[in-house]
């Protein structure tokens, strides 16, 4: 191959390249400043600086990864099979909605997932008001979320919601949210080791 033909291959190669990383940033923000006006999303957070940062944009179906409020990281998901709304309740389908820590999920049935540290306070305190929950458990959820553990995931108000693989062209979970497998592992190598950070979902 010549070096007139090796240059104009190297340049369509990455014309290419380009436009792939376009459509897959396609749908999200360049920064935290960018993000939709949502009712948890507040500019004087110090959480959306971080050094790791999840946002779910479920109606864009988007989850984009942070660094310090600068996009770093674009993917496309899938999410519950009845995804609009905030979760309630067991097997309503829905993602929930709201801050939540994340850690690693090593047991999962899926490889590589992150949980979600589902249910939050404001969701305890919701079930709670709607007599789907006890007192005592709605204090159990509280401390386990200030603690930053992961809450108690077997009650009516569901759990085990997590950030697996499997696919992203439907809306197919329980109220996960779902990547390509390849975006996982691409997500996962970019994360801390423990998967500890802060993940945002907004409508």
């Amino acid at each position: 191959m010549t070096p007139l033909v090796l240059g104009a291959a190297t340049a369509l190669a990455a014309a290419h390249a380009a436009e792939a990383q376009h459509a897959r940033n396609e749908g999200c923000v360049a920064s935290v400043a960018d993000l939709p006006e949502a009712p948890h999303v507040d500019p004087g957070d110090r959480r959306l600086t971080q050094r790791h940062l999840l946002v779910a944009h479920k109606s864009a179906r988007r989850l984009m990864l942070f660094d310090r409020g600068s996009l770093a990281a674009c993917y496309r998901v899938g999410l519950g099979f009845s995804p609009t709304g905030d979760k309630k309740v067991e097997g309503d389908g829905k993602t929930p909605v709201g801050w939540y820590p994340t850690s690693d999920k090593p047991w999962s049935v899926f490889d590589g997932a992150i949980a979600i540290h589902y249910p939050n306070v404001a969701d305890a305190d919701a079930a709670l008001a709607e007599g789907t929950i006890s007192r005592r458990l709605r204090d159990d959820i509280v401390d386990k979320t200030r603690r930053r553990a992961v809450p108690p995931q077997q009650s009516a108000m569901g759990g085990a919601v997590l950030i697996h693989g499997g696919g992203s062209s439907a809306d197919w979970t329980l109220g996960c949210i779902a990547l390509e497998d390849s975006d996982l592992a691409d997500l996962r190598a970019r994360m801390p080791r423990s998967m500890k950070t802060d993940l945002l979902v907004i409508e």
